[in-house]
């Protein structure tokens, strides 16, 4: 199956989906943001990332900055923070240039490595759309995370493939059913970005339509 450009969603969200669903749904779906500490430090460091020549050449190395993707297959466009082109013997040919070049994507993260899968989700994604556009193979990734100030390798692993084609069919089904599920509170909610407009611990209540049923199941 492909998508249509007008229905694609957001590279970015599926970070937002792996984190928490209803998180994403108030973002992608609700259009509700609320910036906090963390989210204002990250723009930082992504636009620093973006910032300077939209391409240029260092020894062997092609970088690309703020270079725009997307997959029809999965239905989802975005930006990648970096995409650097080695010089190989196996790879693909870039115009104006000679030889031959590897695709390493790069994406930038402020502080350390997350507990949970989000990140590489976020950099498997960007590397399948880089493949389907570039008709390349990409294997390996690199995270960056600024409170560290190192990269982090990543293994596109046919798994991590799987859980993000997974991940971007979910999103799909609840973006058309314009659906925003309830939440697991956590001691993750603290540090969303959305907790305010969220509010959790409504979500351990029932709804308007369980309390109906309940009362026409009572014959009430």
């Amino acid at each position: 199956m492909e998508y249509r450009e007008e229905d694609f969603l957001m590279l970015s969200g599926i970070q937002h989906f792996a984190f928490c669903r209803r998180q994403w749904a108030l973002i992608h779906i609700e259009q509700q943001w609320a910036d906090n500490l963390r989210t204002v430090e990250g723009n930082i460091l992504h636009e620093n990332a973006h910032n300077g020549l939209f391409r240029e050449k260092r020894g062997d190395t092609v970088i690309s900055r703020g270079m725009s993707v997307f997959s029809r297959n999965l239905g989802i466009s975005g930006v990648c923070d970096v995409v650097e082109f080695h010089k190989s013997g196996a790879g693909i040919e870039l115009y104006g240039l000679t030889g031959k070049y590897e695709v390493v994507p790069i994406e930038y993260k402020k502080g350390k490595p997350k507990e949970n899968d989000a990140d590489v989700l976020q950099l498997a994604a960007q590397a399948m759309c880089l493949e389907e556009m570039l008709v390349c193979d990409i294997r390996t990734g690199y995270l960056y995370y600024g409170e560290q100030k190192r990269r982090l390798m990543v293994d596109i692993s046919d798994m991590l493939r799987d859980e993000v084609k997974a991940y971007c069919m979910q999103m799909h089904q609840l973006y058309e059913r314009r659906h925003t599920p309830k939440v697991k509170i956590s001691k993750a909610c603290n540090a969303c970005s959305v907790k305010n407009l969220c509010l959790p611990k409504l979500c351990k209540d029932r709804s308007a339509q369980e309390y109906i049923d309940d009362m026409i199941e009572r014959g009430q």
